[in-house]
Formats: structure tokens, C-alpha cells, sequence
């Protein structure tokens, strides 16, 4: 097993060809013998592998004596309802699964029992250790038993409609919704069910862990071309676009326009703050300052958070957040203990247009007050050296530097984050300035001095 497969969040890499069947029996046998977990979740995504890694991993957990809840396919937001609803009388949940990456891989999403996902610097470090060496994991006196929970999808859904609280008749609605093959498309049927009248778009629906027809990814904007095309088609009021595990959402206003993560994160968070007054919203460095600036005019608390699930949903669960906005369309909500619900996501829009009656155009646009770049990647020789060489340069400007990942910079009308990614060998830059002008002045500096 190559010690490369063991991500910052996950584990993920090409399978077959780098996560074979006894490779995923052997994490199975390694994750129970580090946490002795009695009870553990297992739940699979569509891909063409899901099935038989997780019956592998069900073996090595079953050998180290943990009883198994199988809850059969799922999305990862439904994984990690599963998880929350069991709370503590669960030790540990694994989610097989590659999220948006091509159809070639898969992996496992793991988290503890007290919802806090497994990562790096939160064992992840020991599980590649354990599972990379030749040392022989022995079998425990009992093995463990398995028990099926085929009920996950319904309590799952009635969950999302109460507490988005939607309710009404929604015939003049029309909205195009695509699933990219993914997850959602099982969620959906039974989701906007409910929704009495609506005129509902339908894309790529089905199941299909090969991704025929675009990369199951909303963050890339070409792949909302299809969605786009056909709101045109129909004047839709709204589209939806999810990535394949079903934990990202995209939203397209009724101009075809992509709304940017952080103003969704804006329109998110006027619904939370009207149910949780005066509560505490996480929002990643990486987020437009009018995102916070609004979160404060509305009696809520904004803080900052470093990128990436496992810090977010653990600052979200320590500061008892409502609330936690991330630019690459994460949304994480303190009711299911810091888990991410792209379903509750797409009611609680459905709920904000709803009630101010007007186009989604009007209602995001207006909070974009500056002029953000949208994340820049960088190809650099060493991301540290350049982080280093970025921050000597401004520092005598700056009025705050901020170091929780990587480095942001404020000054006087603009701002700059520069960090590693968690994910590819890549810097990422963000930027926001007053005026367009001055943004692109800024990143020019940036990026001559980057290369």
C-alpha cells in the first residue's frame, strides 16, 4: 500500500491501480485496531468500486471485533446524518467514496463518533503508518456482527424539510436540478417530492459512477454548462448542480450567472441568523469582506476559519457555530453538528426566494460589494518559500496579518490570501480590492512576485 493514498482529509487514489480490495481490507483491520471501535456506519457512494471496497473494509473492521451498521448507498451528507443521529452510541463512521474526483478513483471518508472527521493531525498519520507497514493486525477473539439500516434515506429527507421549514405551493416555480450522475440523484426524487407544483428540470439523474456526460464538480464553471443551457430553454427561476458525493452545491441565478460561494454563504446566513439570533457564523479567509460585514450588520458574530472540513467542522463544534461558509461551496450547519447538507442547501434558497419575492439576481448581487479574483492556482518549486518571500514583501503595508493557513493580509481597501493547497502540489491566491481596477493592479504585483 503506497502512504501516498493517505490525503489531508481522506483517503483517495486510483482504484484498482493504487486502492486494491486487500488494500481496503487492510484499513478495515487497521482503523479497528487503533480506535477499537464497538460500533461503526459504513455507507458507499455509486461508483463502480464502492461495493466491493466496502465489503472488504466491513471484513478487516469485523475482524478487530467492531459490529457493523451498514446503511447501504448514501450521499456523504446522508453518511454523516447517520452519524449525527446515532451521536455517541457510534465510535467511528467510514464513507467509501472519491467525492468529485474522475470515475478512476475511490477512497474513504472517516470520521469519530463525536463528529470530527479523521485528517491530517487527527490521525490520519497513524493509520497510513499502521496500514503501510508488514506488521500483522491479529484477529480479535470475536468477530463482529452486521446489521443493516435501510431507513437512513427517509429520515434523512424529513430532517432536511423540517428544518429548512419550506412549506407552500410552489406551481409558478421552475428550476433545473443536475445531479451529475451522483449521489443526489438518489435524494432528489424523494426531496423535491415534496415540493407540491413545481416544474422541475431534470439532469442526469441516474446513478453512474462513470460521470458520462460532465465531471461531477460545481466549483468548475464549465461544467454548468448543460444546466445552464436548459434554464435558458425553460426561463428557469433557479439551478442546481451537486458534485458526485453529494457534500457540494453549485446555484445558478435566473441570468445563467454562478453565484460565488461566499455570496451564497451571504444568502445562507440571512436564513440562519433569522432562526439562530445573534449566533456565531464561520466563514473561511478566503471569503469576499462582504460576507462578514454582513453577518455582523444582522446581530451575528463572523469569525474566521483556516480552509478545509476538518478545521471548520471542528472551530464550528468548539465555538457552538450555527453556521460555516466555505468559498468551494462546503456549507456546514451547527444543527447537524457541523455536517455538510447540500439538500437542506437548495430548500433553504427555495425559502429565501420564496419569501422576498424577488428574481435570485437581485437578491446576491446587491451583497457582492467588491471586486473579489475568485482563487488564482499557482505551479511554484516551493509554496513555503514563496509564502515567505510574498509576506516579506507587503509587511511593512499591511495593518493585519492573519497565519492560521498560509498567509492573508489586510491593508487599507484590499486584501490577500496566499496558502499551500491541502489537496495539489499548488499556491492558491485570492484577492479583493474596491474597485476591479485596483484588484487586477494587485494581482499583477502578486503574481510577478509569485514567479
Amino acid at each position: 500500500m503506497q502512504p501516498s493514498i493517505f490525503k489531508s482529509y481522506d483517503i483517495r487514489a486510483l482504484s484498482p491501480g493504487e486502492i486494491e480490495i486487500s488494500d481496503a481490507e487492510r484499513i478495515g483491520r487497521t482503523l479497528g485496531a487503533i480506535y477499537k471501535p464497538k460500533r461503526v456506519i459504513v455507507g458507499h457512494d455509486m461508483r463502480t468500486t464502492s461495493q466491493e471496497l466496502e465489503e472488504a473494509l466491513i471484513e478487516g473492521l469485523r475482524s478487530q471485533g467492531a459490529d457493523i451498521v451498514k446503511i447501504g448507498l448514501c450521499s456523504t451528507p446522508m453518511f454523516y446524518f447517520a452519524m449525527t443521529e446515532a451521536q455517541e452510541s457510534v465510535d467511528l463512521g467510514v464513507m467509501v467514496t472519491a467525492s468529485h474526483n474522475p470515475s478512476e478513483y475511490n477512497g474513504f471518508k472517516m470520521m469519530l463518533g463525536n463528529g470530527l472527521p479523521i485528517g491530517q493531525g487527527s490521525g490520519m498519520e497513524e493509520i497510513r503508518d499502521m496500514a503501510c507497514s508488514e506488521l500483522p493486525i491479529p484477529h480479535a477473539a470475536q468477530t463482529g456482527s452486521v446489521t443493516d439500516d435501510e431507513h437512513v434515506l427517509e429520515r434523512y429527507i424529513k430532517k432536511m424539510w423540517q428544518l429548512s421549514g419550506l412549506v407552500g405551493d410552489f406551481s409558478d416555480l421552475r428550476i433545473a436540478v443536475d445531479a451529475g450522475n451522483g449521489m443526489n440523484g438518489y435524494t432528489l426524487p424523494k426531496l423535491l417530492g415534496r415540493l407540491q407544483g413545481a416544474h422541475i428540470e431534470k439532469l442526469y439523474w441516474d446513478l453512474d459512477g462513470r460521470f458520462p456526460h460532465h465531471e461531477a464538480n460545481p466549483v468548475k464553471t464549465e461544467t454548468l454548462d448543460a444546466l445552464r443551457a436548459v434554464m435558458k430553454k425553460h426561463q428557469c427561476h433557479v439551478g442546481f448542480a451537486f458534485d458526485g458525493d453529494g457534500d457540494r452545491i453549485g446555484v445558478v441565478d435566473e441570468e445563467g450567472t454562478p453565484i460565488p460561494g461566499d455570496m451564497l454563504g451571504a444568502l445562507l446566513s440571512q436564513e440562519i441568523l433569522r432562526d439562530h439570533l445573534q449566533a456565531t457564523i464561520l466563514y473561511d479567509l478566503r471569503s469576499s469582506s462582504s460576507l462578514p460585514e454582513l453577518i455582523t450588520s444582522l446581530g451575528g458574530t463572523a469569525k474566521m476559519c483556516r480552509v478545509g472540513h476538518a478545521h471548520i467542522k471542528k472551530q464550528l463544534i468548539e465555538e457552538n457555530a450555527a453556521f460555516a461558509s466555505e468559498l468551494s461551496m462546503h456549507f456546514y450547519f451547527g444543527d447537524l453538528r457541523g455536517s455538510e447538507a447540500t439538500d437542506l442547501v437548495l430548500l433553504l434558497v427555495l425559502k429565501f426566494m420564496q419569501r422576498e419575492g424577488k428574481p435570485l439576481s437581485q437578491l446576491w448581487k446587491p451583497l457582492k460589494k467588491y471586486a473579489h479574483s475568485g482563487e488564482i492556482n499557482f505551479k511554484v518549486a516551493d509554496t513555503q518559500a514563496t509564502i515567505e518571500r510574498i509576506q516579506e514583501h507587503f509587511v511593512s503595508k499591511a495593518k493585519d496579518i492573519i497565519t492560521i493557513d498560509g498567509v492573508r493580509m489586510n491593508f487599507e481597501g484590499w486584501w490577500f490570501s496566499v496558502r499551500a493547497s491541502n489537496t495539489e502540489p499548488l499556491l492558491r491566491l485570492n484577492l479583493e480590492a474596491k474597485t476591479v481596477e485596483e484588484m487586477e493592479a494587485h494581482k499583477k504585483e502578486l503574481t510577478d512576485l509569485i514567479y
